[in-house]
């Protein structure tokens, strides 16, 4: 029997982003609840663990004196330093076997996100018989040359990520410049992720101010381009603060436009795997 299209939309969408503002996890609490995480009846919700290539050192410290037998940890690597340090950190991650590598994100100047792109694929499919083992993301810089930058992406072999949030206002795009990246994703046919302020489901504006994109939102905003909508319906759907009628939209969602709407949109980066989940059951989106 196959999973029901609700629980397929939000399978593997979360990825362990503990150890990274503003969560800023200790890594020798992070590792253990993410290994909690997986061992849960939420599992399947659960993406892999994410490091910047600066914290591998320090991460195969904390494995090496974990108790009981673990099966290698799933691992995501930034590397916000750009092409040139992706190599190091990709050997890095395959040198131990307390490691299985399915990710690498990298940040890309405008205008060299095909380069950067080359590069981190390149480097992925060095020792595996010259195909990749694992995701590539190119973390595409806002601005005027985002739209190209992510249609040089297309036909790379790796996928575009996008910085929706941080820890000041202007870190985080309003919805006529997200939808408008999603837009160019779409239309390119490339994949993507998004990273930062993602923090909860639907649409809201924090304590201190922040106007945050909602990922139920995002889910929604893909799934609308790739019914044929344009950037400003997209953008529509991203404003949308009525979390029961988004849950209930996307609970609609046949089979085939869960798919195709995960397909484009994989995953997205949080530093509490608890917050979003939470948000679903009361949404009634989920019900474990």
């Amino acid at each position: 029997m196959s999973a029901p299209p609700s629980r397929t939309l939000y399978r593997a969408l979360f990825d362990d982003a503990a150890l990274f503002p503003p969560g800023n996890a200790p890594m020798g609490e992070a590792l253990p609840a993410h290994r909690a995480h997986r061992a849960s009846r939420r599992s399947a919700y659960v993406g892999p663990f994410l490091v910047a290539d600066a914290r591998i050192a320090e991460l195969r410290t904390v494995l090496a004196r974990e108790d009981g037998d673990h099966a290698p940890l799933a691992l995501g690597v930034t590397v916000p330093g750009g092409a040139d340090d992706v190599a190091a950190a990709v050997d890095a991650v395959r040198s131990d076997p307390a490691l299985h590598l399915v990710g690498v994100e990298v940040a890309a100047a405008p205008g060299r996100a095909a380069d950067t792109a080359a590069t981190v694929v390149k480097a992925l499919a060095a020792g595996t018989g010259g195909t990749p083992d694992a995701e590539g993301y190119v973390e595409v810089t806002r601005g005027e040359n985002a739209a190209a930058d992510i249609a040089a992406l297309a036909g790379t072999g790796a996928n575009a990520k996008f910085r929706t949030g941080g820890v000041r206002a202007e870190a985080h795009p309003d919805e006529p410049e997200l939808a408008s990246m999603l837009a160019a994703a779409v239309g390119a046919g490339v994949p993507f992720k998004c990273t930062a302020g993602l923090h909860h489901a639907v649409r809201h504006t924090t304590p201190e101010g922040f106007e945050q994109h909602g990922f139920l939102n995002v889910l929604l905003a893909t799934h609308t381009l790739l019914a044929g909508g344009g950037a400003a319906d997209a953008a529509g759907v991203l404003a949308d603060r009525d979390g029961p009628a988004l849950a209930a939209r996307a609970g609609a969602l046949t089979p085939d436009q869960v798919r195709r709407v995960r397909s484009g949109f994989r995953s997205f980066g949080t530093c509490s795997i608890t917050e979003p989940l939470d948000d679903l059951v009361v949404l009634g989106a989920i019900t474990d």
